[in-house]
């Protein structure tokens, strides 16, 4: 039996984590923390954009794929896959082979890197739409989440103004949580508190 497994009767979790063992270990160590490397958010963002139409259980048991398909998540790598690239992927069994989020990943791999030379930083960028501060929503229940926010949708269109693809409003709320722009972890979870003392 796992460490997650037994602790999972010692510790108040969110409960879409549970039942699932990757779940309850991406919960409690990496969802909501936030997240100030670019590199970091960059792979939520390939993974995030992966997920869409799919369960995120199905992209964390393809992760190391992605990580292995993706250059380790190098976005200047990335960046100059060629076209053949995208043939070659089409074809790894260890990600999602779909030709369109293969592209947008390439896609968004450039783009992120337009931010940076513009902004100084992806992360100076994306923390900007939230103040710079965690939003701490204070969910009490599982039923008080919500899948989109005002500030994922400003968030969404401009990055599809910048040219980002597969990443819309209910996609990039699903970023903000993992990365933790936004602190969804219900007040009685044990790392609602953990997260919100990692705060630069």
């Amino acid at each position: 039996m796992s460490q997650y497994q037994i602790n999972q009767s010692e510790k108040f979790r969110c409960p879409w984590c549970l039942g699932f063992e990757d779940y309850i270990k991406y919960h409690d160590e990496e969802w909501g923390v936030p997240v100030y490397s670019d590199k970091v958010h960059f792979e939520f963002l390939v993974l995030e954009s992966a997920q869409a139409g799919l369960s995120w259980s199905t992209i964390l048991k393809k992760r190391d794929g992605y990580r292995k398909a993706f250059a380790d998540f190098d976005y200047k790598k990335v960046a100059d896959f060629p076209e053949s690239m995208v043939q070659e992927l089409l074809q790894d069994k260890g990600i999602i082979r779909n030709k369109m989020k293969i592209e947008a990943a390439i896609n968004n791999a450039r783009q992120f890197m337009e931010i940076q030379a513009n902004v100084g930083s992806f992360t100076s960028y994306i923390w900007d739409f939230v103040n710079g501060k965690p939003i701490d929503n204070q969910l009490k229940s599982a039923q008080d989440a919500k899948a989109t926010t005002a500030e994922s949708d400003k968030l969404s269109k401009d990055l599809k103004a910048k040219g980002f693809k597969f990443l819309g409003s209910t996609t990039i709320y699903a970023h903000m949580q993992a990365t933790g722009l936004v602190n969804d972890h219900l007040l009685q979870c044990f790392r609602h508190q953990e997260v919100k003392r990692m705060i630069r």
